[in-house]
């Protein structure tokens, strides 16, 4: 099976992101918003980290941090991205490696471009591709 289009074709271009200083309140009334479950954390146009609605809810209910406490403090820094000329098959092998349901998409510069997400993969028509990144993500 030949999985040949790029990230490019398939990411979410110019998605929303938020700044390291952007409060964790600001960031959940972002993402409810937008109707999404992450935001990429840029400085500078260079992703520097993402947050996600879990890092909100186990950081800031879960330990009792404030609802000001600046994303950059509870954000995952320790980024998995992919190259926008890469193939969709690399990013599907990423995300199973990786437990990922939101790929970042950066240049060679670290600049975010977009971001990819299994319901992209799906928008492509790669129905088995979307069913390998679905099964290896639950397992």
């Amino acid at each position: 099976m030949s999985h040949t289009h790029s990230i490019s074709e398939a990411m979410t271009s110019n998605p929303t992101t938020v700044e390291p200083g952007t409060s964790a309140q600001e960031a959940a009334r972002t993402m409810k918003s937008e109707d999404v479950g992450s935001l990429p954390i840029v400085e500078a146009d260079r992703l520097v980290g993402i947050v996600t609605d879990r890092d909100i809810a186990l950081r800031i209910v879960g330990e009792g941090m404030g609802a000001d406490t600046p994303v950059g403090q509870i954000a995952s820094k320790d980024l998995v991205t992919i190259d926008p000329q890469q193939e969709l098959g690399e990013a599907v092998r990423l995300m199973a490696e990786h437990q990922l349901r939101r790929l970042p998409v950066c240049e060679e510069d670290g600049k975010l471009v977009g971001i990819l997400a299994q319901a992209d993969i799906a928008q492509v028509g790669h129905d088995e591709l979307t069913g390998e990144v679905v099964q290896k993500i639950s397992q």
